[in-house]
């Protein structure tokens, strides 16, 4: 088994999990993915262990490898998390970027601009995880690196549905998270790191509410009849 055969199927599970080709929660079935990537059952079960590893999957005794979930509880911890993460990704980012990962982070957002200017909100997504995975590299934390690396897959997941704008008004959302983009690039190159705070919490801001729309339903109805009045209700 060669490995670049294996570094291809990586590359093909993560493409499908963050595009939602392949639905959080699903079954992997071990068969069709030998099957399609011409790998025995041994190296395929190594390839799913490293995406275990990386948050991409769950693997369970005696029920195989599943895409992982995006439940309430784990919603819960993303929204309340993200925000301190990408934060304290972005101070450290202009304490110890390197001039490479600055060039890295242009031609990516050269990327994610033309993607949004077609109107692809697949490939927008997904430079979008690259862009600020990127930044997450820069930061050079080895604690912070990791839960920025898991929470990017759902956040990835989740934007699917910001980069799919409904009208104009979500239209230019979209154009401002690109432009924010720029903005967070240049205060990275001059080491501002408050500067780089502050952006990345608007960054953050401007797309939460339509995300969590992708995992919430609309609010019920606020109940008109005060609880006096009710509590003889039949």
């Amino acid at each position: 088994m060669t490995t670049s055969r294996k570094s291809q199927c990586l590359g093909a599970i993560r493409h499908q999990i963050l595009s939602l080709a392949l639905p959080p929660g699903s079954d992997l079935d071990e068969a069709k993915l030998g099957a399609e990537f011409g790998m025995s059952r041994t190296p395929l079960r190594e390839v799913l262990q490293k995406l275990a590893g990386e948050g991409f999957v769950d693997i369970t005794q005696n029920k195989g490898a599943k895409v992982v979930s995006m439940d309430m509880a784990v919603m819960r911890s993303f929204f309340q998390t993200a925000p301190l993460i990408y934060a304290n990704i972005a101070r450290l980012a202009c304490e110890n970027r390197s001039l490479p990962q600055l060039k890295a982070l242009k031609v990516s957002q050269q990327h994610f601009k033309k993607a949004t200017l077609n109107n692809e909100p697949a490939q927008a997504a997904m430079y979008n995880h690259q862009f600020h995975h990127i930044i997450g590299d820069m930061s050079q934390n080895c604690y912070l690196i990791p839960s920025l690396q898991r929470m990017l897959i759902d956040h990835t997941r989740l934007s699917q549905t910001f980069y799919r704008p409904a009208s104009p008004a979500e239209s230019a959302l979209v154009r401002q998270a690109c432009e924010q983009h720029d903005q967070m690039i240049a205060v990275i190159e001059n080491r501002h790191a408050e500067g780089a705070v502050d952006l990345t919490l608007q960054h953050w801001a401007l797309s939460q509410d339509r995300m969590e729309r992708f995992v919430r339903p609309d609010p019920l109805p606020v109940e008109l009849a005060s609880p006096k009045e009710t509590a003889n209700a039949i």
